[in-house]
């Protein structure tokens, strides 16, 4: 199907039919958004096209349907090659990309740029929720770049659903929440994993552990808030849980896991970074002191 080159031919334009993007092009097929869709692998756009979607046979033709394109795919490589190609770029001009493929945020400053020269209106973005949110009140949506721009686009991109964020005008601040945020993520489920193992050598479980598992992570938020204060402030208060006293219970982590020949290479760098700041005379001081340790000025 061709798609027409009027901008009232859709409302949206989502490229990338990744699991992501598919879920992305769904919320505004539901919402009532006369959507366009195009994916560089043909094929994926069979079922949202019966629903109503348009399906564009270039990504020039895609951009070209809509004054808003959303763009979702696996990183910034993958965008660029396909926006920064002289025909996209062409149809872009004048219009609104908002790009919520993950990358760092150097890359999203590095586009932004790119918009501006070719005057293509643009706004990074990061999906912090998984896919099955999409659509629904657990979604969380941020957006950096123009605030104008934004609340331009607010109605349209409130379709996906649940929460949508503007964190200033810097481009690459999304992206600064999103790269801050896995590191919580993924850090946290490395640490799992390995208590996992560590648990199935002493003979437990996975069921068996999962509740207690639950509650360590159930004091976290609190002390999220707390530690965050005393990282700003600079004061590392370590009154009730002084980083030698957290030192040492690294090391039986790292020694139990050993003793069964379970990799404790993450135990032992975390133990190590503790130990330096111990031995720079912060002993007293709490576990988050390690934020100036591992800092390379």
């Amino acid at each position: 199907m061709s798609v027409h080159t009027d901008q009232s031919a859709a409302a949206v334009t989502v490229l990338g039919l990744g699991p992501m993007g598919r879920a992305l092009a769904t919320a505004f097929l539901d919402a009532g958004l006369r959507t366009a869709v195009w994916n560089r692998t043909p094929g994926r756009d069979g079922d949202l096209v019966a629903r109503g979607a348009i399906a564009a046979a270039s990504a020039e033709e895609a951009v070209a349907a809509a004054p808003l394109t959303v763009v979702c795919v696996v990183n910034y490589d993958a965008s660029d090659a396909v926006l920064r190609q002289d025909a996209v770029t062409a149809a872009l001009k004048g219009r609104t990309v908002v790009n919520l493929s993950a990358d760092t945020p150097a890359r999203a400053r590095d586009t932004a740029g790119w918009a501006e020269r070719h005057g293509v209106r643009y706004l990074d973005g990061a999906i912090m929720t998984p896919t099955p949110t999409i659509g629904t009140d657990d979604a969380v949506f941020l957006y950096s770049g123009p605030g104008g721009l934004y609340r331009e686009h607010q109605g349209v991109l409130a379709a996906l659903g649940g929460s949508h964020t503007h964190l200033g005008e810097d481009a690459g601040r999304a992206a600064a929440y999103d790269i801050a945020l896995l590191d919580i993520f993924w850090t946290s489920m490395a640490g799992y994993a390995h208590a996992l193992a560590v648990a199935r050598a002493e003979g437990v479980t996975g069921a068996e552990l999962a509740p207690f598992a639950q509650g360590i992570a159930a004091i976290l938020p609190p002390l999220f808030t707390e530690f965050a204060a005393d990282t700003d402030a600079g004061t590392y208060s370590g009154e009730l849980n002084p980083i030698t006293s957290a030192a040492s219970t690294m090391a039986h982590v790292v020694h139990a896991s050993e003793a069964h020949g379970i990799d404790a290479s993450v135990m032992r760098v975390i133990e190590g970074q503790a130990r330096r700041v111990i031995a720079r005379g912060h002993g007293t001081d709490g576990f988050t002191r390690v934020a100036e340790v591992i800092t390379v000025r």
